[in-house]
């Protein structure tokens, strides 16, 4: 055996402190395999070892979670004997380097991972963050990732219902591709990842490993150079048509009880899946690699531990019920391998051509994964922007236009329509609103689901962002109708070394468990992506939430448009007039400054459980959460919608105009109703603020004493901007 150099622990990413813990575990060196699987087990990407610490605080639990985080993706109990299973996980860096072939293995990974544990899935949605329009590598990675989202989802049968697109010139050399999955399950028939039963069969089933997506997880957990286009070969190739057979040959076998354990191979392969399976059961694993499956000849042990070759899946089955799976297996044009057995020694112990070629103690290096406290500094406080500080438009109209057809809120229907969100039948609420809404089917219920983040306010104050992530996932669910119920997030920040980037993120992770708690909307899986930055440069914090609620009655679910003339529109929550870190302040003014606006989860709760209960008594059917650029642009987003426009009413206690129309206060909803006086006496009893401001009607958004313009105009602005971008030379 060669001995190992220290180029080749520097090539694997271990530190020195980890090198020296490796030959403690071990009791001598390494060979190259051995090497290779300890590198991408403590890999950043599949160890968590500088976010651990942190995440271990966030809460987990609620009488209708059935999993927390830990397994392949989080479960929660809609009753009625259905569970939901859903997770969000990243493929930034593959994304950045092969755009189609890395988003459409991110998408294939999380079904895999929500399938895996016995779900079909209902439902993707996608956070996709890009930099600036004109930065020349933009137009290119945005026209490749949507065309592997699409290309991968659509072929697989599972519509794509939602998501968001935003655009900055910190993701400009680190894009961040998330992918949410959610499947429907029978609650009492959930598969779990922990391996069992001395003797039983290794089984490997699914696509042959090839040489690609070797140390995947390794690059992932590495910031960005010039040399980045190299690492072409470490991005997997997917093909949705084999993960389509995987889907349904996996749910066949699962009809059945053949199954002990299964594990989805993803980041890092063979090796992660078969150490998981074996740590979280307490047994060893004897395997032969010529047992394999293999599309390349002369492949090394080295090669097939770490490929992360796409649509394969270990799993563990019943004493002599191999037969029954390969069967199954085989009739859905699969390979299908027994690779090894358990033992009860504890270690991984691979051969190859007759000889062991790795020899593993199991819960030492799964355990002992390193666990870093690293140093971290608080973000500085901003400085609170004034109303009196922002300069009040000539024409507001005009900014108001601006606003909804700048890049982060110009429509993304050039995305959406790439992608097919009614297959499956059930899709209620299509791509655009609130929160997409699914009918479970063959009942009268529905889950929402939603994604969201506001990276400039985590950037400013990142316990504030943190908290303010959480209740704009909350916002949009409550706003169709959905009692939220749990969320998934997927934590996308710079590099944890520099300790105000792990400042960044330990704050955001305070905010997000303070959300989380006041809320009663747990944690229950999630991704963490770090080193997020090119030459140096890190993205903004960027911790993307995802979220589900249910409804118990799809018929009462609220849209986020006008439908009706002569209806009148209520404002619900305190408007202050918030202008620091709003899209008012950057898109108009050209500052990107202030500290984002103050997040009262006490009001965010109050205020969201009075909305849902009128759309669930069925009062309102129209109904918008205000975001970004305040409660202008939910007004006009609401008339583009619907083509209705209306007439605004200003009150009398208004702060400042532009502070009024513009400003990000929180926990804010508008209403539509046929009489306001109704919802205002309701609001007054529940001690919440509401006014009614306005009328529907008419082709024109008009704000008395103010200024007009038609909805038409807003329309040609909104939808134009994202395909004459994509259009242009």
């Amino acid at each position: 055996m060669s001995e190992i150099t220290p180029e080749q622990i520097a090539e694997h990413g271990l530190s020195e402190d980890e090198y020296q813990q490796v030959l403690a575990i071990l009791g001598r060196a390494p060979n190259l395999t051995e090497l290779g699987i300890f590198s991408v087990m403590w890999s950043e990407h599949c160890s968590y070892k500088s976010s651990k610490k942190w995440l271990k605080t966030l809460p987990t639990e609620a009488p209708w979670v059935i999993c927390g985080p830990g397994e392949n993706a989080g479960i929660i109990d809609i009753g009625d004997g259905h569970a939901i299973i859903f997770k969000m996980e990243s493929h930034n860096h593959p994304s950045f380097i092969e755009p189609y072939q890395g988003a459409a293995t991110g998408v294939g990974g999380i079904m895999r991972d929500v399938f895996t544990m016995g779900a079909r899935p209902i439902a993707n949605l996608n956070a996709l963050r890009f930099g600036r329009p004109e930065h020349a590598k933009t137009k290119h990675l945005v026209s490749g990732v949507v065309a592997g989202i699409a290309g991968y989802g659509n072929c697989m049968g599972v519509p794509t219902v939602g998501g968001e697109c935003e655009f900055h010139s910190s993701y400009d050399g680190n894009i961040l591709v998330n992918a949410m999955t959610v499947g429907l399950a029978e609650a009492d028939n959930i598969f779990y990842s922990a391996a069992a039963g001395i003797g039983n069969s290794v089984v490997y089933v699914g696509s042959k490993t090839g040489r690609d997506g070797i140390h995947g997880a390794t690059m992932a957990s590495t910031e960005f150079s010039e040399d980045s286009e190299a690492k072409r070969p470490t991005v997997q190739v997917g093909d949705p048509f084999t993960e389509k057979l995987l889907l349904e040959a996996c749910l066949e076998l699962m009809a059945t009880d053949a199954i002990v354990a299964i594990q989805d191979m993803g980041a890092a392969g063979l090796t992660s899946s078969s150490f998981e399976m074996a740590s979280k059961g307490g047994v060893g694993i004897d395997m032969d690699l010529d047992m394999v499956p293999q599309r390349e000849e002369n492949m090394t042990a080295y090669e097939m531990m770490l490929s992360e070759s796409q649509e394969r899946m270990l799993m563990v089955l019943k004493p002599g019920r191999e037969d029954e799976a390969r069967v199954i297996f085989e009739k859905w044009e699969l390979d299908f391998a027994i690779v090894g057995k358990l033992t009860d020694s504890k270690h991984m112990v691979l051969r190859h051509k007759g000889e062991i070629v790795a020899d593993l103690p199991i819960d030492p290096l799964a355990e002992a994964s390193p666990e870093y406290d690293r140093p971290w500094v608080e973000t500085p406080k901003a400085a609170e922007i004034s109303i009196d500080d922002v300069a009040a438009p000539n024409d507001p109209m005009a900014v108001l236009a601006k606003l909804v057809s700048c890049p982060d809120l110009a429509s993304k229907r050039w995305i959406w329509e790439q992608y097919d969100h009614m297959v499956m039948a059930d899709t209620v609420q299509r791509p655009g609103g609130d929160a997409a809404v699914v009918r479970i089917h063959g009942t009268g219920k529905a889950i929402a689901a939603t994604s969201d983040c506001s990276p400039r306010y985590c950037f400013a104050d990142p316990f504030e962002g943190g908290k303010q992530v959480v209740a704009e996932a909350w916002r949009n669910l409550n706003a169709v109708g959905a009692k939220p119920l749990a969320i998934t997030d997927n934590m996308n920040f710079g590099n944890p070394e520099r300790p105000e980037i792990m400042g960044q993120f330990v704050g955001c992770v305070k905010g997000i468990g303070e959300a989380c708690t006041a809320l009663d909307f747990p944690v229950v899986s999630g991704n963490v992506s770090l080193y997020n930055e090119t030459n140096g440069q890190g993205i903004l914090p960027t911790p993307t939430i995802g979220g589900v609620g249910l409804m118990a009655d799809v018929t009462r679910h609220a849209v986020a448009a006008f439908t009706g003339e002569g209806q009148d529109i209520v404002l619900i929550g305190d408007t202050l007039g918030h202008l620091g870190q709003s899209l008012y302040l950057r898109e108009i003014e050209g500052r990107e400054e202030g500290a984002p606006p103050p997040v009262n989860l006490a009001a965010e709760r109050k205020n969201g459980d009075f909305v849902r209960e009128l759309i669930e008594e069925g009062r309102i059917n129209q109904c918008h959460d205000i975001s970004g650029g305040g409660l202008g642009v939910a007004l006009a987003e609401m008339a583009m919608a619907g083509g209705i426009g209306a007439d605004i009413i200003v009150p009398d206690n208004a702060p400042a105009l532009h502070a009024w129309l513009f400003g990000e206060d929180q926990a804010r909803y508008v209403v539509v109703t046929d009489g306001a006086e109704a919802t205002i006496d309701a609001a007054a009893k529940a001690g919440i603020t509401a006014n009614k401001i306005g009328v529907t009607g008419g082709l024109k958004l008009t704000v008395e004493g103010i200024g007009t313009i038609s909805v038409t105009d807003l329309q040609n602005g909104h939808e134009g901007w994202l395909p004459e971008y994509m259009s242009s030379p």
